[in-house]
């Protein structure tokens, strides 16, 4: 039960912190490219892993070995969830617009349940399936099909992409994190996303050195790099850790909710009756996964 709620609240921080960052990352893509702010929040965030990591192993006086089959599962997940899901998030966000971007990569967790069943072997219990389809609703509710999703259609699919992509970062978390700490993965993970994102990053000719002489980008890029990767991205492998990867996905229903908040607040995007709505089938939907799950 410990384990639970440790890994829920792990979980309902990563997401609202990844709701918030959607924001941020629409301005910021305003100056440079999504693969460039991708390689600095992962230099950032890298740097900041791997320091917290050999902190730890020197406190604890042990040094973990990694075998060269386990190398490539981490490389898998730098490559398929931190390289190509999160420069899909980056990319959808800067076609399409905050909120959305927020609330479609919120589906991931129906791609997560349905790779977890055949990955993991994770059963589909009745609360899973009652929960998941609420939020789903959820979220059709909060988007819509409107002329504006018609308008953003290109980004939309994108970040369909993305959603996909997430949920296969999220099913070999799992089966990574039964050989390793979530702080190992995470700090692994995210070394492989730097090396391959770097040569992408060398291809876009930008000129970065502006950051160090703005400060509210310079803060903007560090948030992005401290607190939406390296620590968003350690509580979301810590709670798929301590959960079932299935149910845990779900706290990903609350990333809209901070997304649309905030894209309201700063942007000046609109609200509707809808996004209530759906918000509120998202909270019951998760209030539902948090119960005991062999009822």
């Amino acid at each position: 039960m410990k384990e639970k709620l440790i890994g829920s609240l792990c979980l309902f921080l990563a997401a609202s912190i990844w709701g918030s960052m959607y924001v941020l990352s629409k301005y910021i893509l305003e100056f440079v490219s999504p693969i460039t702010l991708l390689w600095v929040r992962y230099a950032i965030a890298f740097v900041v892993l791997f320091v917290i990591l050999r902190a730890f192993q020197h406190k604890k006086r042990r040094k973990v070995v990694i075998k060269k089959g386990d190398w490539l599962l981490i490389a898998w997940i730098g490559f398929i969830g931190y390289f190509i899901s999160i420069f899909m998030q980056f990319l959808g966000t800067q076609l399409s617009d905050a909120h959305t971007g927020a609330l479609i990569t919120a589906s991931t967790p129906v791609f997560v349940v349905l790779f977890a069943r055949f990955i993991l072997k994770e059963a589909f219990t009745r609360k899973k399936m009652i929960s998941l389809v609420l939020a789903t609703l959820g979220v059709v509710i909060v988007i819509g099909l409107d002329t504006m999703f018609l308008k953003h259609f290109l980004g939309n699919i994108v970040l369909v992409g993305a959603a996909v992509t997430w949920a296969l970062l999220s099913v070999y978390v799992k089966v990574a994190s039964k050989r390793f700490d979530s702080l190992i993965i995470t700090t692994y993970a995210m070394l492989f996303a730097l090396i391959f994102t770097t040569p992408l990053m060398l291809l876009q000719h930008e000129n970065i050195s502006f950051i160090l002489y703005n400060r509210q980008f310079l803060l903007g890029i560090l948030y992005l790099g401290v607190i939406s990767t390296a620590a968003a991205f350690f509580l979301w492998n810590k709670g798929i850790e301590l959960m079932d990867a299935g149910m845990g996905s779900l706290f990903l229903f609350f990333q809209p909710v901070t997304g649309s908040i905030l894209g309201w607040l700063c942007l000046g995007e609109q609200l509707n009756t809808g996004f209530f709505i759906g918000g509120i089938l998202i909270i019951i939907a998760v209030f539902i996964a948090s119960k005991d799950e062999a009822q």
